[in-house]
């Protein structure tokens, strides 16, 4: 009796029954990385981990730890160049498709639309991309959750992850289905990132209504002991006067983080709080100090956890399990598509992305993975959501792209402001539909004292026949050099010109490999040049009209992945071109001039163009170069200015395009140069470029305002630049001093904030 009596209390003694332990992890933004210190010093001891329950960043970290990544890994993982594309919506260099990308723009503000059939307009964007996240969850958990049967419990450790039902104001605890989805959902921070639907219902980041579900693991698992991992608290316990201002652009952080109650851990437990407050949690870049300070708080507390948690795990027993985990897991093999939203003329068109899908045969991860970068490349596909799912009666996974929110309506805003008289504002719109091919309508406005332009594009996007759009289009430009005052040296500078450009036309274009699009384009010009034979200028002149009219036939082939739109530091950028033109000239006399009126005359030349610009970047450091060459036999037109304006031209800098440097202009040229770029903080950057410039052809003005020819054999022109550029959301705010070897425009300052981009003239 006494026996029996001593193996029951043995039985009822902490030692006696297998003491289980759950974690849970806060949301928190970047600091939730914290949580990988936390499991990585849990392992290194052997602290066992029998459930897992999360909440945003932590319902991450707690779902790759379920579905079998070890600390190590994920602290590899967080490191990675690939971890910080997919949080800051950038697609794997390798997989970017250059088909797709637009001429830049001056916009810093993009809205997605939807417009429906009754006009109806909604907002439905977005901060972030989530396109390449949504891949990389796909490609990381899929076949842990076919392994698990999609069921959390069956997980390598049982999970729990909470999301937010906004319109019903309540948490959602998931348990099962997709665990790529579920740790989607439970990171869809409102206004960042788009959320996803899960089991019929748009779903949220869990911190809005449950940052710290310690009630959640208790409720679900019963744990003996709950160890707390919290990276959220209340970080100002006062009204923070006299930092109130500089706080108010995080206000959205402290508006959707909730505060976490460390009362939710009940006294047998253990509360970690790393000390994250040099850390934000919009920032992902300090990924090796969050988790080190998660690890070092953890070892800090080892003794209350080994108090506490008398079980252990031996690290080989994990490792084993880990394997045996594993083992059950399947090959991703996609043998079909699965739609969801779409008709089946717009299936036929996605499923063309896919090349082994087009001929039947099955899709290997990397053969999805082009395919889907191929497809959401295009602006109008980033509402696709992808989810990889196991179906046991084919021993294949399926590849299911379902549509969210459809946004067939774009606006773009933006503008520039400047130290000269260069400012503008500009508007964009776009517009798409979709059936057997995707047709996008672009509409682009710019408007300022100095340049004005509108261009129109239609492309028209047909994949059943192989990869090629058409783009008709059409494009005015008028730059007006008489008003082009300097508000910093005062003086003015202008010339007396005044250019309109109008280009109509029709563009086939194709894709070249993965980086590469080739174009081969007809148009037609008409453009007219008004301006005065003289340096100086009066109100008495009456201007000089110069017209050329007539077509132009070129190709084109080149790339951009430049990391920036302007003053990049990452990067390439390549354009070969070709153009044959031929155009009538037209020549009207102004009272300036010491010609007559000419009949109009024809002109015929070919012209070839190489551009090439390169970055090499070493941490703080970037260094890179561009080279450019011009061969052409263009003609010489009447006039001898008529004729300078209309060479081809180099344009190292921001503002070389709002001067007409005579020194930088020829027929037949060879340019180059370094540009160095120094990070001196975040997102600040200082530049110092300079140039070469060597024409092999040039021009002089003859007798009568004529123009002649004249070899450019020893003349070589210098061009020097620094700059200090912030790169800031509306673009960057920048302060420049240019030299140019040229006899009106030596040394330039300007100061511009926003985007100074300016579209090509139609002989470009």
């Amino acid at each position: 009796m006494s026996a029996r009596l001593a193996i029951f209390l043995m039985l009822l003694s902490p030692l006696g029954y297998a003491q289980k332990v759950g974690l849970v992890m806060s949301g928190g933004g970047a600091k939730g990385l914290a949580h990988i210190g936390v499991l990585k010093a849990l392992e290194e001891n052997e602290i066992p981990i029998d459930y897992a329950v999360g909440t945003s960043m932590g319902g991450i970290v707690a779902g790759a730890y379920a579905a079998g990544l070890s600390p190590s890994q994920l602290e590899m993982l967080a490191l990675t160049k690939e971890f910080q594309q997919w949080v800051s919506g950038k697609m794997e260099k390798e997989y970017s498709y250059y088909f797709y990308k637009d001429e830049p723009n001056g916009s810093f503000i993009k809205l997605n639309l939807s417009l429906d059939s009754a006009f109806n307009v909604s907002v439905n964007s977005a901060l972030v991309n989530d396109q390449p996240l949504n891949f990389a969850l796909c490609e990381l958990f899929s076949q842990a959750s076919a392994a698990a049967k999609d069921n959390f419990d069956s997980l390598l450790v049982p999970l729990r992850v909470v999301a937010a039902d906004l319109f019903t104001q309540t948490q959602v605890v998931l348990r099962e289905g997709a665990l790529s989805a579920a740790l989607r959902a439970t990171m869809s921070v409102p206004i960042v990132f788009p959320p996803v639907r899960v089991n019929g219902k748009y779903l949220f980041d869990g911190g809005v209504y449950n940052n710290f579900p310690a009630d959640v693991l208790a409720e679900n698992f019963h744990p003996d002991v709950t160890v707390g991992s919290n990276v959220s608290s209340k970080s100002i316990q006062n009204y923070p006067y006299g930092k109130d201002e500089e706080l108010l652009s995080k206000t959205l952080q402290f508006l959707l983080i909730n505060q976490s109650d460390r009362q939710k851990i009940p006294s047998s437990g253990v509360y970690i709080e790393p000390d994250l407050t040099p850390y934000s949690s919009l920032n992902f870049t300090d990924v090796a100090a969050l988790i080190d300070s998660g690890y070092v708080q953890t070892m800090r507390q080892m003794p209350e956890l080994k108090k506490k948690i008398q079980r252990r795990a031996p690290c080989d027993d994990l490792s084993e399990r880990r394997k045996e985990f594993y083992r059950k897991s399947y090959p991703i093999v996609i043998d079909h598509m699965e739609y969801e939203g779409f008709t089946e003329k717009q299936t036929r068109y996605i499923n063309n992305f896919f090349y082994a899908r087009r001929h039947n045969r099955p899709l290997y991860l990397r053969d999805a993975k082009r395919g889907y970068s191929r497809l959401v490349s295009e602006t109008f596909f980033n509402n696709l959501y992808p989810t990889f799912i196991y179906r046991p009666e084919r021993s294949a996974f399926a590849f299911k792209l379902a549509q969210r929110k459809k946004g067939n309506l774009a606006a773009n805003f933006g503008g520039v402001i400047a130290s000269r008289n260069e400012s503008s504002i500009s508007l964009g719109v776009n517009y798409y539909l979709f059936g057997g091919a995707l047709t996008h309508f672009l509409a682009d406005f710019t408007a300022g004292t100095f340049y004005k332009s509108a261009h129109l594009k239609a492309r028209t996007d047909i994949s059943s026949v192989g990869k090629i759009c058409i783009e008709p289009f059409a494009t005015l430009n008028s730059w007006d050099y008489l008003n082009a005052k300097d508000f910093v040296v005062g003086k003015s500078q202008a010339t007396a010109l005044n250019r309109i450009d109008r280009r109509y036309g029709l563009t086939l274009g194709f894709p070249m490999l993965e980086q590469y699009r080739l174009d081969g384009t007809f148009s037609w010009i008409s453009n007219r040049d008004l301006y005065v034979n003289t340096d100086d200028f009066s109100s008495a002149y009456t201007f000089d009209a110069l017209s050329l009219n007539g077509i132009r036939l070129g190709f084109s082939a080149g790339n951009n992945n430049l990391n920036r739109k302007q003053y990049a530091s990452e990067g390439s950028a390549t354009l070969l071109s070709a153009d044959y033109f031929r155009l009538t000239e037209n020549y009207l006399p102004g009272n300036t001039s010491k010609l007559s009126a000419a009949d109009p005359r024809s002109r015929k030349w070919v012209r070839a163009k190489l551009s090439h610009e390169k970055y090499f970047k070493k941490s703080w450091y970037s260094v890179g170069y561009l080279m450019e060459g011009v061969v052409s036999n263009q003609p010489l037109f009447i006039n001898y200015f008529g004729t300078l304006v209309n060479q081809p031209a180099f344009y190292p800098y921001q503002d070389s395009r709002t001067f007409i440097l005579k020194n930088y202009r020829a027929y037949n040229y060879a340019a180059g140069g370094i540009r160095n770029v120094f990070r001196m903080q975040k997102n600040i950057d200082f530049r110092l470029e300079g140039y070469l410039f060597k024409p092999l052809a040039g021009i002089e003005e003859g007798e009568e305002q004529t123009a002649v020819s004249k070899r450019e054999l020893l003349k070589t022109y210098l061009t020097f630049s620094a700059a200090l550029v912030w790169h800031i959301t509306i673009g960057p705010l920048c302060l420049t001093v240019n030299y140019y070897d040229d006899p009106r425009h030596q040394l330039g300052v300007l100061l511009h904030a926003g985007f100074l981009l300016f579209r090509k003239n139609s002989l470009e």
